[in-house]
């Protein structure tokens, strides 16, 4: 069929709705708590990679909310809905950076040596993400009541391997602080078979 953004009853009762009938390529990443957001990365043959958003509300009419000359990927929003964590490589590599959401009126970068695939933790006190080394990294975040959005120093955590899949990397965090991470599996050498014919013949010795 075509290939858009559907969504379906988890029940499995009913049909499946269209929901973005923009041709474009597109995968959704993340969805509000409040059910009312679905963000989407864009592929975009003029401005590569953006991040749109599609109201669940409404006229129900996608917007890009971040839509450069540079890849913007991987966004994720934070547990109150008011900030949007995403990847960008304008500065040449990729780095993290949050801004304000429904709308973009405020920037920070949150990565200071490169930075991807960030994460938010479900208390929304931490913001987690792979830095250019691999290392599972993480980062305190005060966002408190204002508009105002402020981030510690990067702490690395541990070291990973994550899997690198068709449409990119992706790890979760539950509640409990615990990672979910695909790695990649790691191809050792096998060990000889040795094959003993003949064996009863040495019992007799």
């Amino acid at each position: 069929g075509f290939r858009g953004v559907y969504q379906k009853a988890v029940s499995g009762v009913g049909r499946e709705e269209l929901l973005d009938k923009d041709a474009r390529v597109k995968f959704p990443r993340d969805l509000s708590r409040d059910g009312r957001y679905l963000i989407e990365e864009v592929v975009d043959p003029k401005t590569k990679r953006d991040v749109w958003v599609l109201p669940l509300f409404g006229d129900r009419k996608p917007f890009p909310y971040l839509q450069t000359e540079f890849n913007e990927r991987n966004p994720k929003l934070s547990p109150d809905g008011r900030w949007l964590a995403y990847t960008s490589d304008e500065t040449k590599r990729n780095e993290v950076y949050v801004e304000s959401f429904p709308t973009a009126t405020g920037k920070w970068q949150v990565s200071t040596t490169g930075g991807d695939v960030p994460v938010w933790s479900r208390d929304g006190r931490e913001l987690f993400f792979l830095g250019a080394d691999e290392n599972m990294t993480a980062v305190e975040v005060n966002s408190g009541a204002g508009a105002k959005f402020e981030a510690g120093a990067p702490k690395p955590l541990f070291e990973t391997r994550i899997a690198n899949s068709a449409d990119g990397r992706r790890f979760d965090v539950s509640k409990e602080g615990r990672f979910l991470i695909p790695m990649a599996a790691v191809q050792g050498a096998s060990a000889p078979i040795t094959v003993v014919v003949n064996w009863v013949a040495g019992l007799k010795r």
